[in-house]
């Protein structure tokens, strides 16, 4: 069986990110996903519009999805991958290489963006 793990906010869920969670379960068949504490956004400088809680119950009840778990610092990236021994990171591709470093833990995919959909581009829509 071949684990998968990405990190993701998962603010304002939409199509896209039901896409790329769809997609990689397709890929494989273990699929553990982190979302990102609300603490932890702060201290990226990013907001999201529903807590933690409401972000992971979403991500939780997706079909796709077999385990959420909270993202609440930098480096626990390959401590996880070890702890759930991860074969496969995943990520979408505009983030391509940015965790190439990751290779000597696991292999790295990343995936294409569903076009012209995501959160900043729904809130910066909203505002109009």
């Amino acid at each position: 069986m071949k684990k998968i793990l990405t990190y993701w906010t998962f603010d304002l869920f939409h199509i896209w990110h039901l896409n790329i969670l769809k997609r990689a379960k397709e890929l494989w068949d273990y699929l553990i996903v982190w979302v990102s504490w609300d603490e932890f956004n702060k201290l990226k400088h990013k907001s999201s519009y529903s807590n933690y809680e409401d972000r992971a119950e979403i991500v939780s009840s997706i079909k796709y999805v077999d385990k959420v778990i909270k993202e609440d610092n930098w480096e626990q990236k390959i401590s996880d991958i070890k702890k759930y021994d991860i074969d496969i990171f995943v990520m979408w591709d505009d983030w391509k290489w940015k965790f190439d470093d990751l290779k000597e833990y696991c292999e790295v995919v990343y995936l294409p963006r569903t076009e012209n959909i995501s959160s900043s581009k729904i809130k910066n829509d909203l505002k109009g």
